[in-house]
């Protein structure tokens, strides 16, 4: 009895350790060692090698992680030494990932911006030089092209990948792994290697014109295996009691696929889909084979030469003129932007709770 009196007195005495807490005197020494991080960076860049903006954020990521191993070994002792280190690598390397593309949004937003005017949205480069003013001219043809090929891209893969999905998860034949092995290679394909099949195939070997179409099928070859491997992977979430208990209503296996397991993945299926259009709405390498370019407007696309925005924007930095270019990191903030919405669609309905 006086042991578990004893032990409950302990426990009431004994307060946990909460260091994420921090008291004031805490606080001071965090912020005096962020501003002393702030203070050697640039003493330590003028005596290294270690310079321009990466040698100055690689110098601030070793001294921030020295001073927050030093802080916490001043803090908790050497027995949280190895923790404090990991966690410092942790976030040191979550920032060297996150640093490039903030970089890289930054840049493309400053850079891309000073073109951007509402008649980039209305009018093409018809009877405009990639030097005119921003005023003239703009990236209509361009939009409009890059649309309509990565729809028709869109409506021949998906049908195909998430039928490929459905046979491997549901149906599982002797071809399974066969299948499976051919969409895992075809995810390493180089975008330029399936642009100059399309290219051969069809423009070669065929003789038909540039077009949107071949530009489209070259963009299927390379969005259909995101498709199909993210579209299986969210079929393998869904619980077999779901299939059971539709076959033991009588359903058949495909009208159980079709009413229910369809229907439960639909949100990934989408998540899948956005992600394969959102993987090939920047390719460039197979466009530059497949569709030509243009400077007009066109919606047609079988045997006439097409625009797009990575194909607009490659041709605007290789003339070299600075109009020009400035032009092209216009194209590249629209193409980006583009990108960025179908990223965050398909995370907020990758997030989605099924109804």
């Amino acid at each position: 009895m006086s042991t578990a009196t004893s032990a409950a007195t302990y426990s009431r005495d004994v307060k946990p350790i909460k260091p994420w807490n921090l008291d004031r005197r805490q606080l001071s020494i965090n912020l005096f060692g962020a501003l002393l991080v702030i203070a050697l960076t640039p003493l330590v860049v003028a005596i290294t090698p270690l310079k321009g903006k990466l040698g100055a954020a690689f110098v601030v990521f070793v001294l921030a992680t020295v001073m927050n191993v030093a802080i916490s070994l001043k803090r908790m002792g050497t027995k949280t030494l190895t923790n404090s280190i990991a966690t410092s690598l942790i976030y040191s390397a979550t920032t060297l990932v996150l640093l490039p593309l903030a970089s890289l949004l930054f840049t493309v937003i400053i850079k891309g911006k000073e073109s951007l005017r509402l008649n980039t949205f209305t009018t093409d480069m018809r009877v405009t030089q990639p030097d005119a003013p921003f005023t003239e001219g703009g990236a209509l043809h361009a939009i409009v092209g890059t649309g309509i090929i990565v729809l028709i891209a869109t409506i021949i893969c998906v049908p195909v990948g998430i039928l490929t999905a459905l046979y491997l998860t549901e149906i599982k034949g002797k071809f399974e792994g066969f299948i499976r092995f051919l969409v895992q290679a075809m995810s390493g394909v180089p975008s330029i290697v399936a642009g100059l099949f399309i290219y051969t195939v069809l423009i070669v070997s065929l003789g038909l014109k540039y077009s949107g179409l071949a530009g489209a099928l070259a963009l299927s070859i390379l969005m259909l295996p995101t498709v199909a491997r993210t579209a299986e992977e969210v079929l393998k979430l869904i619980p077999n009691d779901l299939r059971e208990a539709g076959v033991a209503l009588g359903g058949t296996q495909w009208r159980t696929v079709a009413m229910v397991v369809v229907p439960a993945a639909r949100s990934g299926i989408l998540t899948a889909i956005i992600l394969g259009v959102a993987r090939v709405a920047g390719e460039t390498a197979p466009l530059i084979l497949t569709i030509l370019g243009n400077t007009e407007t066109r919606i047609n696309p079988a045997n006439v030469p097409m625009a797009a925005l990575p194909l607009y924007t490659f041709n605007l930095m290789k003339t070299g003129l600075n109009v020009a270019i400035s032009r092209a990191w216009g194209g590249a903030l629209i193409l980006l932007i583009l990108v960025l919405i179908l990223f965050i669609a398909a995370r907020l309905l990758g997030g989605r709770k099924r109804g």
